[in-house]
């Protein structure tokens, strides 16, 4: 009998995975200035030893104002690379899991507090707040100031942003790139007509609301090594009428797939305060159901995946071809073990926790003989 399809190895791009796990990138709001702190070496560490087939560093804003809060990572200097190796050092040292990292914008939804603090708009004169920038000049919420609408000059410095952010990551050895186009920030805000009112190239029609995110890809793809995977994230729908939706989702994958890219996250949502999500368990898979039958890269679908055979089930009907846990993983950082002596896999477990495993699970770590992951 065949072992379960969730711990069969998957190849993205050329980056080889163990397992279909991937763990979906999470905001922390934890750094200084953009730069990686201790917190992120002992989140990342930890997560690192799951036994996942690919760990995603959180949304990382490629310029400052690019955060969505004062507690965001970035990518933009030297000083936030450093830190960066500095935790990426210290999590290799004890992990040879692949590590890929979301880079970002948050447009329109930035510059706010910290979630446990209330997370509410912080205006552009008070300390750790900014001014916005979006495609057009139309708050997220009824409350918030209205952003910036970009000019064509500020379009093309976000543009080189995400390029020199990728070439960062590269240099950092960072295994993959992910390109954040969904709950409502930057990139997202193009696609949805309910957030792009512009008149020119890049508002109105379909084509238009997808050339900024386009040319976008297109150069952090031509920024990132060629033999390593550049994917993107996008959000299936806005689950408002009227907005950004699945036949959307559609084209764009179409038009990212024939540009290069190695495969597509579906989530969705985070655009419109109005949305009205049927959150339930695999609320999100038949959006990412609907990508996969229209493209041939893969599909990572994500939301409310919380049971082995849940997601067992996902991969071996071929509803997408990876699973990624957020909360989920934060609240049980070792669901890919569980997961797998449930469902008679194998997994990889550092050393150090190999007298963990349960007498009753006496095949479940796995320790490839050439040391790799």
């Amino acid at each position: 009998m065949s072992g379960p399809r969730l711990f069969e190895p998957f190849d993205v791009g050329g980056l080889s995975l163990a397992n279909r796990i991937v763990i979906a990138p999470m905001c922390q709001y934890s750094a200084e200035n953009g730069c990686m702190t201790d917190w992120h070496l002992i989140h990342l560490g930890h997560l690192a030893l799951s036994g996942a087939g690919v760990l995603t560093i959180e949304a990382t804003a490629v310029v400052p104002e690019g955060r969505i809060t004062y507690g965001d990572v970035g990518l933009w200097d030297d000083a936030t690379e450093a830190a960066m190796k500095r935790v990426l050092d210290g999590v290799r040292a004890h992990s040879p899991m692949p590590i890929a990292i979301q880079l970002a914008h948050a447009g329109r939804k930035a510059s706010t507090e910290l979630p446990w603090h209330g997370g509410d708009q912080i205006a552009a004169g008070e300390a750790n707040g900014w001014q916005t920038e979006a495609p057009s000049a139309l708050p997220f919420g009824d409350d918030d100031a209205a952003p910036a609408a970009l000019t064509r000059e500020r379009m093309d410095e976000i543009r080189d942003a995400f390029a020199a952010a990728a070439r960062r990551a590269a240099r950092l050895g960072i295994d993959a790139v992910q390109i954040h186009a969904a709950h409502g920030y930057l990139l997202h805000e193009f696609l949805s007509p309910l957030s792009n009112d512009r008149d020119d190239e890049y508002g109105g029609t379909l084509e238009n609301r997808m050339r900024y995110p386009l040319e976008v890809f297109d150069a952090v793809r031509a920024a990132f090594p060629a033999d390593k995977p550049v994917t993107v994230r996008v959000s299936g729908t806005d689950w408002v009428e009227g907005g950004w939706d699945v036949a959307g989702t559609i084209a764009f994958a179409r038009a990212l797939e024939a540009r290069g890219c190695a495969a597509i996250h579906v989530s969705s949502g985070g655009l419109d305060p109005r949305q009205d999500i049927p959150v339930g368990p695999n609320y999100q898979v038949p959006l990412a159901r609907a990508v996969k039958e229209a493209v041939s890269m893969p599909v990572v679908t994500v939301g409310l995946i919380t049971d082995f055979e849940q997601a067992e089930a996902i991969v071996a009907t071929g509803d997408a071809d990876l699973v990624a846990l957020a909360r989920t993983i934060l609240y049980d950082p070792r669901w890919p073990w569980h997961a797998a002596a449930h469902l008679g896999g194998r997994v990889r477990a550092p050393d150090q926790y190999l007298r963990s495993q349960p007498r009753r699970f006496k095949d479940l770590f796995d320790q490839p003989d050439d040391g790799t992951y």
